[in-house]
């Protein structure tokens, strides 16, 4: 019973230890200005907003940090609630992005800075402890996960995809005490492991020893030309190209005129190319020489790898094309806590595929309801020809119909021949008087 309350005991202390450092989610409108300090280091950065972007599952929650210029660079900060210092603690960074312009080329990624941090001068090479998060431009996308060491900065050797689509999407990397830790996008492990072995911190454990190489007579060659396979007397005299048996000299070839005749020559069956020995197993052969290694005199453990202490956050990003949405940006200690918002964030996104159809179709309509309709010419009052043969109605309408056109042509072509057999009578009739003068 003792041991169940003690027990009980530590798992409460350990609730209580957790602590959350900042949990940024913008959802107090322009306050955020209160709380984020824009760099001064260069006059045109780009301007950011809050809001939810041009579509949302929810207006309200998804309310974030946006970027507004295209062509620009931003860089802004964000002091933690206290300081952080992650010895013997696990850490967590976590936060929401939703590229809805269809990212071409920029990042998305946050910086977390020391207390060494001077937010007004922040810029490209401010050093930081960590950046973390998606950077896409053209075909490469991927999430990075840099983290310095000794005043270098190192990235992760393992290669994390990013989504590049423009929906929202929640990035989480975690590092423990014990110098393990994961990559998570959406709550799904791209990347796991020891620190140690996915970042270049320390030198190798094990070098080449220098003061080792290869014996002289060494025997690298695992085959040898079998001395007792010796060359058949005749194998020389057999040549590559013989004259074409089949071939026949022109019947029109002047050996005056075009020379002597010679019969093309062609690959001769029986050569067998060059001649070499048999290859047999090199009884002298001691296999593939291999450098030895000894210990690295350079290498010492260092199980403080994964110990900072933090203590401001940051946007420093070139985009292209702007409106990128970051919210719920979480620092904890408490892995429990940062999938609880996760999840959250989850169940908002699955919404999202809806809310961007509606935004689309309520554009399309918009579209369709401005688009100016073109002025009536004319052309719209001028009589239309039709060919009835076209039209749709019945063969035995169609019959009538073309029988009426043709009576009705008839009718005026005789028309127009009285007409002018009319004329050219009264002119026969004129030319028939004579003329009063001639009287």
């Amino acid at each position: 019973m003792k041991l169940l309350t003690i027990a009980a005991i530590l798992g409460l202390s350990s609730l209580c230890s957790a602590e959350v450092f900042l949990h940024e989610t913008f959802s107090d409108g322009e306050n955020w200005t209160q709380r984020w300090t824009p760099s001064t280091h260069r006059a045109d950065l780009g301007t950011l907003e809050v809001s939810s972007g041009k579509w949302s599952a929810d207006a309200d929650k998804n309310t974030g940090l946006r970027t507004t210029e295209d062509y620009r660079f931003y860089a802004t900060s964000t002091k933690f609630d206290k300081p952080f210092d992650n010895k013997d603690k696990d850490f967590v960074v976590q936060f929401d992005v939703k590229n809805e312009q269809n990212i071409d080329c920029g990042g998305s990624y946050v910086k977390i800075f020391s207390d060494k941090f001077e937010p007004t001068t922040f810029n490209g090479d401010s050093e930081y402890n960590i950046m973390f998060g998606p950077d896409i431009c053209g075909t490469k996308s991927i999430v990075h996960a840099i983290l310095q060491y000794k005043g270098k900065n190192f990235d992760l050797k393992k290669t994390v995809g990013a989504p590049t689509d423009v929906f929202t999407h929640t990035y989480t990397l975690v590092i423990k005490p014990n110098q393990t830790y994961q990559v998570l996008v959406d709550g799904e492990e791209k990347a796991a492991g020891k620190l140690e072995e996915d970042w270049d911190f320390l030198p190798p454990k094990t070098i080449k020893d220098p003061e080792a190489s290869k014996p002289a007579d060494w025997v690298d060659d695992a085959e040898i030309d079998d001395p007792s396979d010796i060359k058949p007397a005749n194998w020389d005299d057999i040549p590559e190209f013989i004259a074409d048996p089949e071939a026949v000299k022109p019947e029109d070839w002047d050996d005056d005129m075009d020379g002597e005749w010679e019969a093309p020559s062609i690959n001769n069956p029986e050569f067998k190319g060059v001649w070499s020995p048999k290859r047999i197993a090199n009884p002298a052969y001691k296999g593939e020489w291999e450098h030895p290694e000894i210990d690295n005199p350079e290498y010492k453990l260092d199980d403080s790898i994964y110990h900072y202490t933090f203590d401001n956050i940051g946007l420093d990003l070139w985009q292209v094309k702007s409106g990128t949405v970051f919210d719920n940006i979480l620092v904890t200690d408490d892995v429990d806590q940062a999938k609880k918002v996760r999840d959250e964030s989850l169940a908002l996104a699955k919404e999202e595929v809806k809310a961007k159809d509606a935004y689309d179709e309520k554009e399309k309509a918009k579209l369709e309801t401005d688009t100016p309709q073109p002025p009536s010419t004319e052309s719209d009052n001028e009589p239309i020809d039709i060919d009835l043969d076209d039209l749709s109605v019945e063969s035995d309408t169609k019959e009538e119909a073309k029988e009426e056109v043709k009576e009705e042509a008839k009718e005026e072509a005789k028309e127009e021949i009285k007409e002018e057999a009319k004329e050219e009578a009264k002119e026969e009739v004129k030319e028939s008087k004579p003329a009063k003068d001639e009287l």
